[in-house]
């Protein structure tokens, strides 16, 4: 009676386990592949076909016997499925083929004008970035920012550009409830106070 239990519970972990893991495995399937991601396409038993790729600024790749594949704005799952389709149009036979990403392209902002240490400041990945926590990545304001006119330059995706005037001391002060939420290549400029 106990070894059946035990065999039992061993079963219901394993089982447990088995579907953490489909969990695991189903959610970066969804990931949206983004320019400069690098990639490993891996063909089931076909070790010469394995690559490690980054995508190009235009989101393609070039792979063995199919040559450049156009992956952008596509899944990883929808990228395994073209990917499968071209080699199975001329050179194998029901093909099956796995993409993981090995590393995420780095998003960033720009940080400008009177911080201690301008420049880029990178956006962690599956995380936001916040206007202080950007500023704060710049080395903080220097001690002559003016706090209260900092611009925010955004670019939409139609190419349309907007510039925003921001009183960081309001935020501070949690006067202001928006927190300024950055996005990709948005330029962050804190001005010099007039002395």
């Amino acid at each position: 009676m106990m070894l059946l239990r035990k065999t039992a519970w061993a079963a219901a972990l394993l089982l447990a386990a088995g579907r953490m893991a489909a969990a695991d495995s189903a959610a970066p399937v969804d990931y949206v592949l983004q320019p400069y991601d690098l990639i490993k396409v891996v063909v089931f038993q076909e070790p010469d076909l394995d690559r490690e790729v980054r995508l190009s600024p235009d989101a393609t790749v070039t792979l063995p016997l199919i040559q450049t594949v156009n992956l952008k704005a596509k899944t990883v799952r929808d990228a395994q499925d073209i990917i499968r389709i071209l080699y199975n149009q001329d050179y194998l036979v029901n093909p099956q083929v796995n993409i993981t990403v090995v590393e995420y392209a780095k998003e960033s902002v720009n940080v400008l004008g009177a911080v201690n240490t301008p420049g880029a400041v990178v956006i962690p990945p599956n995380q936001g970035l916040v206007l202080l926590d950007a500023i704060a990545h710049a080395g903080g304001f220097s001690r002559i920012a003016d706090r209260k006119h900092i611009k925010l330059t955004r670019t939409s995706a139609d190419g349309k550009t907007a510039t925003y005037v921001i009183n960081a001391d309001n935020i501070i002060q949690s006067t202001s409830g928006d927190p300024w939420p950055l996005q990709k290549a948005d330029v962050v400029y804190v001005p010099e106070r007039l002395l």
